[in-house]
């Protein structure tokens, strides 16, 4: 565990991974080289059925400061702006797309002991002000996440969410949605040689009053290879198998069939992402 609470997107950040991170039903290549002066280049290309998204982005270090420009298939132009601990603790990030006037963003992150605070403003006349902040050490946190738009005066979100860690579980509560959604996560780690773990999600709408229940499990065959599966209440079921066949480079491939429509043919994913 490391110091402090972290930030409020670290709650439940954990039990998130394990059931979704790397499962997809595209086909998704990635590859990455650098130059002779450490700029990075990132290719990658998405199918998605007949539709094919593909984009490239530079990396650009100097020192603390990391540029990251890149441009999708639409002709969008991205570029962030991150300066890392200008003062101890503090990271600044200045975000913005072209040709989207109303997209430009400042945000400014602080890491304590007890505390973590995010905080972020649109560059716009009437921006959206984020804030987010969390309180407690890095076994117990409590948090809070609002979104304030100053043209309407009006909160667009508002969450709340608590943490527990300890040496092998991690367990957190949150309520979304402006207080119409309860979830509940909890990550076990069973066995830290193998990377075996498993972990869960409960999510309760108040609205509709309907309960949407997710298990998981992960475990490394070998260092090199990892399988995770995970299903649901509404009797989808996932897994992956996932690939390190040289340093950095991993192949992915995941499925995932509805047990309760046998007659629907099942998803199947690929993802290959190469780094020298």
């Amino acid at each position: 565990m490391g110091k402090g609470p972290g930030l409020y997107t670290d709650i439940g950040k954990k039990a998130r991974d394990l059931l979704y991170k790397d499962y997809q039903s595209d086909h998704k290549f990635t590859i990455t080289t650098y130059s002779s002066t450490g700029v990075a280049i990132t290719s990658s290309a998405t199918k998605k059925g007949d539709l094919v998204l593909a984009d490239v982005n530079t990396q650009l270090k100097n020192k603390n400061i990391t540029t990251d420009i890149k441009v999708d298939t639409n002709s969008n132009l991205f570029t962030t702006i991150t300066v890392d601990e200008p003062a101890p603790g503090l990271k600044t990030i200045l975000s913005f797309k072209v040709p989207d006037q109303r997209s430009g963003k400042l945000e400014v992150q602080y890491l304590h002991d007890y505390a973590g605070i995010s905080s972020s403003i649109g560059l716009t006349a009437n921006p959206i002000i984020n804030f987010s902040g969390v309180v407690g050490t890095n076994v117990v946190g409590l948090g809070t996440d609002v979104s304030f738009d100053t043209k309407t005066g009006c909160f667009t979100k508002c969450n709340t969410g608590l943490s527990f860690c300890n040496a092998d579980l991690i367990a957190s509560l949150t309520v979304n949605d402006k207080g119409d959604t309860l979830n509940a996560s909890y990550y076990h780690t069973v066995s830290p040689l193998t990377n075996t773990a498993v972990g869960g999600e409960i999510s309760h709408s108040f609205s509709t009053n309907e309960n949407t229940i997710t298990v998981g499990t992960q475990h490394s065959l070998d260092p090199l290879t990892m399988v995770k599966a995970r299903v649901n209440n509404f009797g989808k079921a996932s897994a992956l198998l996932q690939h390190q066949w040289r340093p950095r480079s991993l192949f992915t491939i995941s499925g995932e069939v509805d047990t309760k429509a046998i007659d629907k043919s099942a998803k199947f994913g690929l993802a290959l992402a190469l780094k020298p």
